[in-house]
């Protein structure tokens, strides 16, 4: 693209509302996994911190995204698109500390001896 090229057109607001839908509701999601795990009984070890921060991480990426989006300046590709990446960096991590929490979880206890 040169400099005398025109911009791109905006996105279709319609599309980019549904990025939003999207985005807010794997949010949700991701916070409430966080909610549960934390607020469940027994005792938090060790183990437990990388998943989490790849989860805290993760979050915050996907946070990041959606705000990206929310002004009118997110119909713009550019913006789109930076969105759209970071938000999937996000998604990644949130699902691997899941997917790690849960298997050091269901491997604790052949490591403990119990």
């Amino acid at each position: 693209m040169t400099p005398e090229d025109p911009p791109p057109p905006p996105l279709d607001a319609t599309f980019r509302n549904g990025t939003i839908t999207a985005f807010g509701v794997t949010v949700s999601f991701s916070l409430g996994f966080l909610s549960q795990w934390a607020s469940s009984p027994g005792v938090w070890h060790s183990y437990d911190t990388p998943p989490a921060l790849m989860i805290f991480v993760g979050v915050a990426l996907q946070i990041r995204a959606l705000a990206l989006l929310l002004p009118i300046e997110g119909l713009r590709k550019k913006i789109y698109d930076k969105a759209t990446k970071i938000y999937l960096v996000g998604l990644i991590l949130t699902g691997l500390g899941v997917c790690a929490a849960v298997s050091f979880d269901a491997l604790a206890p052949l490591f403990s001896g119990a």
